[in-house]
Protein backbone atom coordinates (compact mmCIF):
# COMPACT_ATOMS: atom_id res chain seq x y z
CA UNK A 1 0.00 0.00 0.00
CA UNK A 2 0.87 3.59 -0.89
CA UNK A 3 -0.70 6.81 0.41
CA UNK A 4 -1.46 7.46 -3.10
CA UNK A 5 -3.42 3.95 -3.75
CA UNK A 6 -5.23 3.70 -0.05
CA UNK A 7 -7.86 5.34 -1.76
CA UNK A 8 -8.86 7.66 -4.55
CA UNK A 9 -10.84 10.59 -3.80
CA UNK A 10 -14.22 11.09 -4.98
CA UNK A 11 -15.76 14.08 -6.08
CA UNK A 12 -12.39 15.90 -5.42
CA UNK A 13 -12.56 19.01 -7.45
CA UNK A 14 -16.14 19.56 -6.42
CA UNK A 15 -14.97 18.96 -2.41
CA UNK A 16 -12.37 21.46 -2.78
CA UNK A 17 -14.24 24.11 -4.59
CA UNK A 18 -16.93 24.33 -2.07
CA UNK A 19 -14.65 24.46 0.94
CA UNK A 20 -12.24 27.03 -0.49
CA UNK A 21 -14.60 29.43 -0.22
CA UNK A 22 -14.57 29.55 3.88
CA UNK A 23 -13.15 31.38 6.23
CA UNK A 24 -9.40 30.95 7.33
CA UNK A 25 -9.44 28.17 10.10
CA UNK A 26 -9.27 24.40 10.58
CA UNK A 27 -10.85 22.28 7.68
CA UNK A 28 -11.48 18.98 9.23
CA UNK A 29 -11.54 15.80 7.06
CA UNK A 30 -13.51 13.62 9.44
CA UNK A 31 -12.70 10.23 7.26
CA UNK A 32 -9.27 10.74 6.45
CA UNK A 33 -8.27 7.62 4.84
CA UNK A 34 -5.29 7.92 2.90
CA UNK A 35 -5.90 11.85 2.67
CA UNK A 36 -6.26 12.18 -0.48
CA UNK A 37 -8.78 15.07 -0.20
CA UNK A 38 -6.95 16.60 2.61
CA UNK A 39 -3.67 16.83 0.24
CA UNK A 40 -5.56 18.41 -2.78
CA UNK A 41 -7.15 20.88 -0.09
CA UNK A 42 -3.85 21.77 1.25
CA UNK A 43 -2.25 21.95 -1.68
CA UNK A 44 -4.94 24.85 -2.43
CA UNK A 45 -5.23 26.55 0.75
CA UNK A 46 -2.62 25.82 2.77
CA UNK A 47 -1.69 29.79 2.99
CA UNK A 48 -4.95 30.48 4.66
CA UNK A 49 -5.88 27.17 6.43
CA UNK A 50 -4.71 24.54 8.92
CA UNK A 51 -5.84 21.10 8.38
CA UNK A 52 -7.00 17.97 10.68
CA UNK A 53 -7.38 14.73 9.78
CA UNK A 54 -10.23 12.13 11.85
CA UNK A 55 -9.94 8.54 11.51
CA UNK A 56 -10.98 5.40 13.05
CA UNK A 57 -8.92 3.10 11.12
CA UNK A 58 -5.22 2.42 12.31
CA UNK A 59 -4.82 1.71 8.68
CA UNK A 60 -5.51 4.63 7.48
CA UNK A 61 -3.57 6.86 9.82
CA UNK A 62 -0.45 5.05 8.72
CA UNK A 63 -0.89 5.86 5.61
CA UNK A 64 -1.54 9.38 6.05
CA UNK A 65 1.41 9.87 8.13
CA UNK A 66 3.88 8.18 5.74
CA UNK A 67 2.01 10.69 3.03
CA UNK A 68 2.04 14.27 4.95
CA UNK A 69 5.20 13.40 7.05
CA UNK A 70 5.60 16.33 9.30
CA UNK A 71 3.70 18.48 7.37
CA UNK A 72 0.95 20.61 9.41
CA UNK A 73 -1.88 17.97 9.39
CA UNK A 74 -3.23 16.78 12.84
CA UNK A 75 -4.30 13.09 12.83
CA UNK A 76 -6.63 12.10 15.22
CA UNK A 77 -7.52 8.77 16.35
CA UNK A 78 -11.39 8.22 16.50
CA UNK A 79 -15.12 8.05 15.32
CA UNK A 80 -16.37 11.04 13.50
CA UNK A 81 -19.21 10.63 15.33
CA UNK A 82 -17.82 11.61 18.39
CA UNK A 83 -16.06 15.17 16.55
CA UNK A 84 -16.73 17.28 19.25
CA UNK A 85 -14.87 15.58 21.69
CA UNK A 86 -12.30 14.55 19.12
CA UNK A 87 -11.61 18.84 18.38
CA UNK A 88 -11.99 19.61 21.64
CA UNK A 89 -9.13 17.62 22.84
CA UNK A 90 -7.01 18.66 19.94
CA UNK A 91 -7.60 22.30 19.67
CA UNK A 92 -9.86 23.68 22.64
CA UNK A 93 -13.18 25.08 22.76
CA UNK A 94 -12.59 28.44 21.09
CA UNK A 95 -11.16 26.51 17.24
CA UNK A 96 -12.18 28.39 14.46
CA UNK A 97 -13.50 25.14 12.47
CA UNK A 98 -13.80 26.65 8.76
CA UNK A 99 -14.77 23.39 7.03
CA UNK A 100 -15.62 19.22 7.69
CA UNK A 101 -15.90 17.26 5.22
CA UNK A 102 -17.40 13.80 5.40
CA UNK A 103 -16.72 10.82 3.16
CA UNK A 104 -18.77 8.11 4.07
CA UNK A 105 -18.35 4.10 3.70
CA UNK A 106 -15.86 1.77 3.08
CA UNK A 107 -12.31 3.00 1.61
CA UNK A 108 -10.89 1.28 -1.31
CA UNK A 109 -8.30 0.06 0.83
CA UNK A 110 -10.82 -1.26 3.05
CA UNK A 111 -11.97 -3.05 0.36
CA UNK A 112 -8.89 -4.53 -1.54
CA UNK A 113 -7.50 -5.32 2.43
CA UNK A 114 -8.07 -9.17 2.54
CA UNK A 115 -7.86 -9.70 5.91
CA UNK A 116 -11.18 -7.37 6.64
CA UNK A 117 -13.76 -9.24 5.38
CA UNK A 118 -15.53 -5.97 3.84
CA UNK A 119 -15.70 -7.61 0.27
CA UNK A 120 -17.01 -11.00 -1.58
CA UNK A 121 -14.11 -10.75 -3.92
CA UNK A 122 -12.00 -11.81 -0.81
CA UNK A 123 -13.44 -15.53 0.11
CA UNK A 124 -11.16 -16.12 2.83
CA UNK A 125 -11.29 -13.38 4.72
CA UNK A 126 -12.52 -13.72 8.54
CA UNK A 127 -15.95 -12.26 9.22
CA UNK A 128 -14.53 -9.04 10.75
CA UNK A 129 -15.87 -6.20 8.82
CA UNK A 130 -14.45 -3.84 11.61
CA UNK A 131 -12.95 -0.71 10.56
CA UNK A 132 -11.29 -0.62 13.95
CA UNK A 133 -9.82 -3.69 14.34
CA UNK A 134 -7.77 -2.78 17.14
CA UNK A 135 -11.52 -2.12 19.20
CA UNK A 136 -11.90 -5.14 21.32
CA UNK A 137 -15.26 -4.10 22.56
CA UNK A 138 -16.77 -3.73 18.93
CA UNK A 139 -18.55 -7.03 17.76
CA UNK A 140 -17.55 -8.59 14.28
CA UNK A 141 -19.99 -9.17 11.84
CA UNK A 142 -19.74 -13.20 13.11
CA UNK A 143 -20.11 -12.36 16.19
CA UNK A 144 -23.12 -10.09 15.18
CA UNK A 145 -24.95 -12.82 13.77
CA UNK A 146 -23.92 -15.54 16.41
CA UNK A 147 -25.29 -13.22 19.15
CA UNK A 148 -28.60 -11.68 17.35
CA UNK A 149 -32.13 -13.37 17.44
CA UNK A 150 -33.63 -14.45 14.07
CA UNK A 151 -35.47 -11.51 14.49
CA UNK A 152 -33.46 -8.44 15.28
CA UNK A 153 -30.90 -9.88 12.73
CA UNK A 154 -33.76 -9.83 10.47
CA UNK A 155 -34.27 -6.10 11.02
CA UNK A 156 -31.04 -4.81 11.02
CA UNK A 157 -30.53 -6.84 7.23
CA UNK A 158 -34.01 -5.67 6.44
CA UNK A 159 -33.49 -1.44 7.36
CA UNK A 160 -29.62 -1.06 7.00
CA UNK A 161 -29.33 -3.57 3.42
CA UNK A 162 -32.89 -3.19 2.11
CA UNK A 163 -32.37 -6.94 1.95
CA UNK A 164 -35.40 -8.92 0.57
CA UNK A 165 -37.03 -11.85 2.17
CA UNK A 166 -34.72 -10.72 5.14
CA UNK A 167 -36.07 -13.17 8.22
CA UNK A 168 -35.51 -15.89 5.29
CA UNK A 169 -31.47 -14.89 4.95
CA UNK A 170 -31.25 -14.34 9.18
CA UNK A 171 -33.19 -17.53 9.24
CA UNK A 172 -30.21 -19.53 7.00
CA UNK A 173 -27.10 -17.40 8.81
CA UNK A 174 -28.18 -18.50 12.06
CA UNK A 175 -28.62 -22.13 11.26
CA UNK A 176 -25.12 -21.93 9.41
CA UNK A 177 -23.42 -20.76 12.59
CA UNK A 178 -24.94 -23.70 14.68
CA UNK A 179 -23.97 -25.83 11.85
CA UNK A 180 -20.11 -24.66 11.55
CA UNK A 181 -20.33 -23.22 8.29
CA UNK A 182 -20.14 -19.53 8.40
CA UNK A 183 -16.61 -18.22 9.70
CA UNK A 184 -15.42 -16.57 6.17
CA UNK A 185 -16.74 -13.59 3.58
CA UNK A 186 -16.74 -16.90 1.15
CA UNK A 187 -19.19 -18.62 3.50
CA UNK A 188 -21.43 -15.88 3.57
CA UNK A 189 -22.26 -15.33 0.15
CA UNK A 190 -22.48 -19.03 -0.57
CA UNK A 191 -25.41 -19.01 2.84
CA UNK A 192 -27.37 -16.03 1.02
CA UNK A 193 -26.55 -17.51 -2.58
CA UNK A 194 -28.69 -20.20 -1.86
CA UNK A 195 -31.63 -18.76 -0.32
CA UNK A 196 -31.58 -15.18 -2.53
CA UNK A 197 -32.51 -15.21 -6.14
CA UNK A 198 -29.87 -13.37 -8.50
CA UNK A 199 -31.46 -9.86 -9.15
CA UNK A 200 -32.66 -9.78 -12.78
CA UNK A 201 -31.54 -6.98 -15.47
CA UNK A 202 -28.27 -6.98 -17.68
CA UNK A 203 -26.59 -4.34 -14.52
CA UNK A 204 -28.39 -6.42 -11.72
CA UNK A 205 -27.23 -9.69 -12.86
CA UNK A 206 -23.28 -8.14 -12.16
CA UNK A 207 -24.32 -7.34 -8.42
CA UNK A 208 -23.99 -10.57 -6.23
CA UNK A 209 -27.15 -11.27 -4.01
CA UNK A 210 -25.37 -11.07 -0.52
CA UNK A 211 -24.06 -7.32 -1.64
CA UNK A 212 -26.50 -5.82 0.17
CA UNK A 213 -26.09 -8.35 3.60
CA UNK A 214 -22.49 -7.33 3.79
CA UNK A 215 -23.75 -3.91 3.52
CA UNK A 216 -26.37 -4.34 6.25
CA UNK A 217 -24.02 -5.88 8.92
CA UNK A 218 -20.57 -3.69 7.88
CA UNK A 219 -23.08 -0.72 8.64
CA UNK A 220 -24.38 -2.37 12.12
CA UNK A 221 -20.97 -4.06 13.03
CA UNK A 222 -19.20 -0.14 12.90
CA UNK A 223 -22.70 2.16 13.89
CA UNK A 224 -22.48 4.12 10.85
CA UNK A 225 -25.86 5.97 10.58
CA UNK A 226 -25.36 6.33 14.44
CA UNK A 227 -22.28 8.56 13.45
CA UNK A 228 -23.30 10.32 11.18
CA UNK A 229 -26.46 11.33 13.01
CA UNK A 230 -23.84 12.43 15.59
CA UNK A 231 -21.92 14.65 13.29
CA UNK A 232 -24.60 15.89 11.77
CA UNK A 233 -25.91 17.25 15.19
CA UNK A 234 -22.40 18.69 16.20
CA UNK A 235 -21.66 20.63 12.89
CA UNK A 236 -23.50 23.78 13.30
CA UNK A 237 -22.11 23.81 16.94
CA UNK A 238 -18.16 23.14 15.07
CA UNK A 239 -18.28 25.22 12.34
CA UNK A 240 -17.96 29.55 12.41
CA UNK A 241 -20.30 31.65 10.61
CA UNK A 242 -19.67 30.75 6.70
CA UNK A 243 -18.29 27.45 7.60
CA UNK A 244 -19.11 24.62 5.17
CA UNK A 245 -19.97 21.16 5.89
CA UNK A 246 -19.70 18.89 2.84
CA UNK A 247 -20.76 15.27 2.94
CA UNK A 248 -20.63 12.35 0.43
CA UNK A 249 -23.16 9.28 0.46
CA UNK A 250 -22.78 6.21 -1.21
CA UNK A 251 -26.42 4.60 -0.85
CA UNK A 252 -29.89 5.94 0.48
CA UNK A 253 -29.52 5.56 4.04
CA UNK A 254 -27.29 7.95 4.07
CA UNK A 255 -28.37 10.50 1.46
CA UNK A 256 -31.72 10.68 3.17
CA UNK A 257 -30.38 11.52 6.47
CA UNK A 258 -28.25 14.37 5.38
CA UNK A 259 -30.64 15.76 2.68
CA UNK A 260 -32.89 16.11 5.51
CA UNK A 261 -30.66 17.28 7.97
CA UNK A 262 -29.35 20.46 6.37
CA UNK A 263 -33.34 20.98 5.01
CA UNK A 264 -34.01 20.96 8.66
CA UNK A 265 -31.34 23.38 9.65
CA UNK A 266 -32.17 25.30 6.27
CA UNK A 267 -36.48 25.69 7.04
CA UNK A 268 -37.37 24.70 10.75
CA UNK A 269 -39.03 21.77 11.64
CA UNK A 270 -42.50 20.81 9.39
CA UNK A 271 -45.36 22.04 11.42
CA UNK A 272 -49.05 21.74 11.05
CA UNK A 273 -50.52 24.33 8.19
CA UNK A 274 -50.25 28.23 8.97
CA UNK A 275 -48.37 27.12 11.98
CA UNK A 276 -45.43 29.74 12.72
CA UNK A 277 -41.88 28.64 13.28
CA UNK A 278 -40.86 28.74 17.54
CA UNK A 279 -39.73 32.38 18.26
CA UNK A 280 -36.93 31.34 19.21
CA UNK A 281 -35.68 29.16 16.12
CA UNK A 282 -32.75 30.85 13.90
CA UNK A 283 -31.39 29.06 10.39
CA UNK A 284 -28.32 26.74 10.93
CA UNK A 285 -27.03 26.02 7.15
CA UNK A 286 -28.16 27.48 4.04
CA UNK A 287 -28.22 24.75 1.76
CA UNK A 288 -25.81 24.58 -1.22
CA UNK A 289 -26.80 21.92 -3.43
CA UNK A 290 -29.74 21.55 -4.17
CA UNK A 291 -29.62 18.40 -5.64
CA UNK A 292 -26.79 16.32 -4.92
CA UNK A 293 -23.46 16.59 -7.01
CA UNK A 294 -22.91 13.13 -8.67
CA UNK A 295 -19.42 12.13 -10.69
CA UNK A 296 -19.31 13.01 -14.38
CA UNK A 297 -18.64 9.67 -16.54
CA UNK A 298 -14.73 10.53 -17.03
CA UNK A 299 -14.70 10.46 -13.33
CA UNK A 300 -16.27 6.44 -13.29
CA UNK A 301 -14.59 5.63 -16.01
CA UNK A 302 -11.69 6.32 -13.97
CA UNK A 303 -12.93 5.21 -10.83
CA UNK A 304 -15.75 3.46 -10.21
CA UNK A 305 -16.22 3.73 -6.67
CA UNK A 306 -17.41 7.51 -7.60
CA UNK A 307 -20.70 6.24 -9.47
CA UNK A 308 -23.06 6.01 -6.69
CA UNK A 309 -21.58 8.67 -4.68
CA UNK A 310 -24.19 12.16 -3.88
CA UNK A 311 -22.13 15.42 -2.57
CA UNK A 312 -24.40 17.45 -0.36
CA UNK A 313 -23.13 20.83 1.05
CA UNK A 314 -24.34 23.73 3.43
CA UNK A 315 -23.15 27.18 4.73
CA UNK A 316 -23.51 27.52 8.19
CA UNK A 317 -25.77 30.41 8.86
CA UNK A 318 -25.41 33.67 10.59
CA UNK A 319 -25.81 33.20 14.36
CA UNK A 320 -28.38 35.58 15.64
CA UNK A 321 -25.94 37.39 17.59
CA UNK A 322 -23.38 37.92 15.08
CA UNK A 323 -25.47 38.69 11.68
CA UNK A 324 -23.59 38.96 8.93
CA UNK A 325 -23.75 42.85 8.03
CA UNK A 326 -24.49 43.23 4.15
CA UNK A 327 -23.88 46.23 2.09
Amino acid sequence: MTPSTYHVPVLADACVDLLADTPPGVLVDGTLGGGGHTALLRDRLGATHTFCGVDRDPDALSAAAARFGDDAVTLLHGNFGALRDLLVGAFGRGARVSGILLDLGVSSWQLDAPGRGFAIKHPEAPLDMRMNQGDDDAPTALELVETLEVDALARVLGAYGEVKNARTVARRLKEAVADGRLATSGDLAREVAAVQRQPRGHRAARIHPATQVFQALRIAVNEELEALDQALDAAPELLVDGGRLVVISYHSLEDRRVKHSLRLGERGPTLPHGMPLPANWAPSWRVLTKKPVEATPEEIAANPRARSAKLRAAERAPRPENPRRTA
